[in-house]
């Protein structure tokens, strides 16, 4: 691998490769690449986390998104749904525009550094198979980044291996919300859901 997925510019040679799936009742197709998460198939991770996602409505933002996988789904399946893909990787930032395109879906993509970008946004629900290379400190700072980007009822779901910190990453999402939930636990990966984002007064008091 000649460079990460998180990079803005993947140096890699381009090898688009076709990907399709199904998602709740809908044939979905896509368009991946090299030097973007996932070439050529959708990962375990974030098909447990489509799986275990509720029907969504509002505003939507997936953090990380890749070629788009997550993010057009949600669309696809959920119409009243406003998603927002956001991503590092100007490579999958284009392949998301073209996959939104082949589904028939309509998103707003942006190049973003973690939530840089829509930190001034809120969201009914922020979605994220986080970018567990990039490291810790990286994917903490997008968990606290969602914490206060939420709307009122709103809710951070995400999925993390847990071979790869769910334990450790599951403690500190309780610094941040009140509320944190396993939706499922299989394959390996967690799938998580945080919610009632704490005061910063309550944080700092733990």
């Amino acid at each position: 691998m000649n460079d990460q997925y998180y990079t803005a510019d993947p140096t890699s040679e381009s090898r688009p490769t076709p990907c399709a799936f199904p998602y709740r009742g809908y044939g979905l197709n896509f368009m991946t690449d090299a030097g973007v998460f996932s070439k050529g198939e959708l990962d375990v991770g974030s098909r447990l986390l489509l799986d275990a996602l509720p029907d969504l409505a509002g505003d939507v933002l997936d953090i990380g998104c890749g070629w788009g996988a997550i993010g057009v789904a949600i669309a696809k399946a959920n119409k009243a749904a406003k998603v927002t893909m956001v991503d590092v990787n100007r490579r999958a930032l284009g392949l998301c525009q073209e996959n939104c395109q082949r589904n028939g879906v309509t998103a707003e993509v942006i190049e973003s550094d973690g939530m840089a970008e829509v930190r001034s946004r809120k969201f009914d629900a922020i979605v994220t198979n986080p970018p567990i290379r990039a490291g810790k400190q990286v994917i903490y700072k997008m968990f606290a980044d969602a914490a206060v980007s939420l709307k009122d009822e709103g809710a951070l779901y995400l999925v993390i291996r847990k071979q790869q910190g769910a334990e450790s990453c599951m403690k500190y999402l309780k610094t941040l919300f009140n509320e944190v939930e396993k939706l499922d636990k299989s394959a390996g990966f967690w799938v998580l859901k945080a919610y009632e984002p704490k005061e910063v007064g309550q944080k700092a008091d733990e």
